[in-house]
């Protein structure tokens, strides 16, 4: 049994003309950086900000964002040296493929569709929780849950969203992505609104201290153990693992509410990943990716750390720490511009939007590439005459929209942060590694200063996995048994490399 054998660069490259299999290339710089933009801006820009603010750093969160920005940046760099030489769909699973073989690969693949599904389930969830917020804001008590016998509550508002981005992806990235871009450009200039409003009612005296004293969680009555009732057992599960394996204090605010404030933050980032998810589908994607991915992360760093500093100066950390579930809305309501909470819904309601209709992108995407390699039924990577994956699309969508509509996702935010990290590792270490394995190719792009850059960076991202809470890590190893089970059952067996071996390299 070779668990760890690898895929050629070659194989991968081929793969991406394999009729019936492949995607059709249509993206550009711009169309790339949006994709980027749009999966960011949205999903934490209105609410995770305010609280990273209220529960973890206080104003101190500008630099949570600061450190989640440049660690992202960090692994960008490394995406963008294997987007320029390995354009195919799976992102980090088609990398890591390439690099440290089939079990890793599947583990990030497994990885990546918990991200995903769990994302996409849950801006969807959320994106019709703000639907009725701002028809109420309007005036009207629009009414999107059914109550079914047997006492479940089904809402059909993520339904009807999943649906929609559905038809539009199943039409062709192409058109869905130009939608997606229109979109984007209207929620940025509502973020830009708020940003430039926002310093009217800025307090310099608000920033201080930038990092406040740490204190313990049970101090503070927002905490989410306080707010929720949580017993005790619960609440030491729910701190941070570096804490717990140190048996430290759980604490709020200081360094290490930066740094946990951090790890809450890092879904902001997650957009490049989605990028590199579609590479395929990008045109001269050695040039488009790379710039694409750097582009679009830049304008969300600078996005979300003049957003954090507005509502960082316009309350004080206390107060923002006193009311449950705090959002920018929040901020503006306490200074009395109730005004601006209409605005905000809207921005929030057309910032889910657009993340909604990339996560699908990124999910039907993931598990493309591993079909295509067999560890999945293959038959669900078929894609129709216009390269389109119809079925897999319509088949993850509807998984979406079960989800969404039937659970309450909240608890499982933090697995889509876990996935991600853990594959921003291996990305990294692939980096070095594939510069001695093959110095061959060539690379349109290449992260600075190999190995030293690319290892440190990945120990950053561990680093901001230890302020993930016990109770994520937990869930993330069932996650992973769950996947080991069925690699072990299926995927090996059925593997397009099954029988294509020799001595532990791939035939010509």
């Amino acid at each position: 049994m070779n668990l760890f054998r690898v895929k050629s660069i070659e194989t991968a490259l081929e793969q991406t003309h394999s009729e019936g299999h492949s995607l059709k290339r249509g993206l550009g710089v711009w169309d790339m950086a949006t994709l980027a933009v749009a999966v960011a801006v949205g999903a934490g820009i209105f609410s995770v900000g305010a609280q990273a603010i209220a529960s973890h750093a206080g104003p101190g969160a500008i630099l949570s964002f600061i450190i989640a920005g440049a660690v992202c940046a960090g692994v960008a760099l490394c995406y963008a040296e294997f987007a320029s030489m390995v354009p195919a769909a799976g992102s980090a699973y088609t990398f890591t493929y390439t690099t440290l073989g089939e079990f890793i690969a599947w583990i990030i693949g497994w990885d990546l569709i918990l991200e995903m599904l769990m994302a996409a389930s849950v801006i969807a969830k959320y994106w019709g929780l703000y639907l009725r917020d701002f028809f109420h804001l309007m005036g009207v008590d629009l009414v999107t849950q059914w109550q079914i016998p047997g006492g479940l509550t089904i809402d059909f508002a993520p339904v009807v969203i999943v649906a929609f981005f559905t038809a539009l992806l199943v039409v062709g990235t192409k058109i869905s992505s130009r939608f997606d871009a229109i979109l984007t450009v209207v929620k940025v200039g509502v973020v830009l609104f708020i940003i430039v409003a926002g310093f009217f009612y800025f307090k310099p005296e608000n920033l201080v201290p930038l990092v406040p004293d740490a204190q313990p969680v049970a101090a503070s009555a927002s905490s989410a153990a306080a707010g929720s009732g949580a017993s005790g057992a619960l609440a030491t599960l729910e701190q941070p693992l570096l804490q717990w394996l140190t048996a430290s204090q759980a604490t709020m605010y200081g360094w290490s509410g930066v740094l946990s404030g951090a790890a809450l933050v890092f879904f902001a980032f997650v957009g490049f990943d989605i990028i590199a998810t579609a590479s395929e589908e990008a045109k001269d994607p050695k040039r488009t990716v790379p710039r694409g991915i750097m582009l679009g992360l830049g304008i969300v760093v600078l996005l979300y750390v003049l957003v954090t500093l507005v509502t960082s100066g316009m309350v004080s950390y206390t107060q923002l720490a006193a009311v449950k579930n705090p959002s920018l809305s929040t901020a503006f309501e306490l200074v009395g511009a109730s005004w601006a909470a209409k605005i905000i819904s809207f921005g929030i309601l057309v910032g889910l939007t657009t993340v909604v209709m990339v996560l699908l992108l990124g999910l039907t995407r993931v598990v493309f590439a591993m079909s295509r390699d067999h560890l999945l039924p293959e038959k669900i990577s078929r894609t129709n005459e216009h390269g389109v994956p119809v079925k897999l699309q319509i088949v993850s969508s509807i998984v979406v929209a079960l989800i969404a509509s039937t659970l309450d996702l909240s608890v499982l935010a933090d697995m889509v942060n876990i996935g991600t990290l853990s594959a921003f590792v291996l990305v990294c270490v692939g980096v070095p590694i594939m510069r001695r394995k093959r110095p061959d190719l060539e690379r349109a792009f290449k992260a600075p200063g190999s190995p030293w850059f690319p290892v440190l960076i990945a120990l950053a991202c561990l680093f901001v996995m230890m302020y993930l809470s016990v109770l994520t890590w937990i869930r993330f190893l069932v996650w992973l048994a769950v996947g080991i089970v069925i690699y072990f059952a299926y995927s090996y067996r059925h593997s397009l490399l099954e029988g294509n071996f020799e001595g532990g390299a791939e035939k010509a």
